[in-house]
C-alpha cells in the first residue's frame, strides 16, 4: 500500500477549537459556581474535591476504555484495574452528586452546579478522545513516511 493511496483521518482545526473551547467553558463555569457556593468552607471543599476527582476518573475511564477497546485489547490491563477504573469513576461521581444534592443551598444553585458538573465530564470524555484521535493519526502518518522512505531506500540500492 502506498502512503499516497492511504488516508489518514484527523479532526478539522474547527472541532479542535470547539471542544477545546467547550472544555474551557465547562471549567469556567464549575471554577465560577464553586467560587461563589454558598455554605460552610468544609462543603466547598468537598465540592471542589468532587469535581476534581470526577474530571480525574473522566479522563482515567476514557483512556481505559479506548486501550482496551475491540482489536485494540493487549492484555495489559488487568480485570482488578478495570474494577479499580470504572469503580473510581462511579464513587467520583455518587459521591459528588450525594454531595450536590445534600448541601442546604437554593435548587437554582444546584441546578447551575448540576448541569456544569455533567458539561464537564462531558467535554472531558470529548476532548479525550479528541486528543487520543490525534495521537493515533500522528503515529499512522509517522508509520506511512517510514514505510515510504524505506520504500525509496531499497528503490536506491
Amino acid at each position: 500500500m502506498s502512503s499516497s493511496s492511504s488516508v489518514i483521518q484527523r479532526d478539522t482545526r474547527a472541532w479542535q477549537l470547539q471542544v477545546w473551547v467547550s472544555f474551557g467553558i465547562a471549567l469556567g463555569l464549575c471554577a465560577i459556581g464553586l467560587a461563589w457556593l454558598p455554605g460552610q468552607r468544609l462543603e466547598q471543599a468537598f465540592m471542589v474535591m468532587g469535581y476534581v476527582f470526577c474530571l480525574s476518573a473522566a479522563f482515567v475511564l476514557a483512556k481505559f476504555v479506548r486501550d482496551n477497546e475491540g482489536e485494540r485489547r493487549n492484555g495489559g490491563d488487568t480485570p482488578m484495574w478495570g474494577l479499580v477504573v470504572w469503580g473510581g469513576f462511579a464513587v467520583a461521581m455518587g459521591l459528588t452528586g450525594w454531595g450536590l444534592l445534600g448541601m442546604t443551598i437554593h435548587a437554582s444553585y444546584k441546578a447551575f452546579l448540576g448541569v456544569s458538573w455533567l458539561y464537564l465530564i462531558t467535554t472531558a470524555f470529548t476532548l479525550a478522545k479528541m486528543l487520543r484521535d490525534r495521537h493515533e493519526a500522528d503515529l499512522a502518518q509517522a508509520r506511512l513516511q517510514g514505510r515510504g522512505e524505506a520504500g525509496r531506500a531499497i528503490d536506491f540500492e
